[in-house]
């Protein structure tokens, strides 16, 4: 797909770093240049306009928003929500972007693995904004946190929430005949140990620690939200070179 915003750009300032009493949950690497490459990624998969209304699930503590607060323009807006308090804290408080045009908000869904004592269970959250008021929904790494009831729940709401033309940029682990031959062998991380109808878990104790959805499986329920698959493109994890570690799906509201 020809990417709808593209330039190059100069070096950003570099965000704060995370405290580690933070950062051990969301993940091993450079975080902030991770969130560059997403963007990136984003730009080339899903189209990034300056105009663009993101709305970021699972937002963390803002490795998207950080670049995308260099590449949105005055009228791009942004939202970011979380269910875990603190990175959403941290965002506020030490991010400091413009809160005209980014704004973070906790909300209590309860995780077995981020906040297990949220008040609402996953599968009835629905999302506080109207229909129709973002051109792009960016879940990265959220997916692969939620169980299958939950996750219908929440393609049902991103497709709400889309413009007519709006895109949905989502990161999985996909379960397909690759994939499954990592799995089964534990070649990469993370390694999936309890096979399920409908894909694995990381660990049935903490089932949201880390969920793979069978490929199958997954592109039935992205239709049944009325979200038509446009890419798919493989990640790294599977063993083989990519620009992303997980897979990921671009996707749009079905006219």
């Amino acid at each position: 797909m020809t990417p709808l915003f593209r330039r190059k750009r100069p070096p950003i300032e570099r965000p704060p770093t995370p405290p580690l009493a933070l950062a051990g949950g969301v993940g091993p690497g450079d975080y902030w240049k991770i969130g560059e490459d997403t963007v990136d990624l984003i730009a080339d998969l899903a189209g990034l306009r300056r105009w663009d209304r993101v709305l970021d699930i699972g937002c963390g503590l803002g490795r998207v928003a950080w670049p995308l607060s260099h590449r949105l323009g005055r009228y791009g807006k942004y939202v970011g929500f979380d269910v875990a308090l603190p990175y959403i804290e941290w965002c506020l408080y030490v991010l400091k972007l413009d809160p005209l045009r980014f704004k973070f908000e906790h909300i209590p869904v309860r995780s077995s693995s981020y906040n297990p004592g949220g008040a609402m269970a996953p599968q009835d959250f629905r999302f506080p904004w109207n229909e129709r008021s973002f051109d792009l929904v960016v879940a990265t790494s959220l997916f692969t946190h939620l169980l299958p009831e939950a996750l219908e729940t929440y393609l049902r709401e991103v497709r709400r929430v889309l413009a007519r033309r709006g895109r949905l940029f989502a990161s999985f682990f996909l379960v397909d005949e690759e994939s499954s031959k990592v799995i089964e062998t534990r070649t990469t991380y993370p390694h999936f140990l309890a096979r399920r109808e409908w894909g694995w878990l990381q660990d049935a104790a903490v089932p949201e620690e880390g969920v793979a959805f069978d490929r199958h499986w997954l592109m039935e329920r992205l239709a049944g939200a009325g979200l038509t698959v446009e890419d798919v493109s493989l990640g790294s994890w599977r063993g083989k070179p990519s620009r992303y570690y997980q897979d990921v799906i671009v996707a749009r509201p079905r006219r």
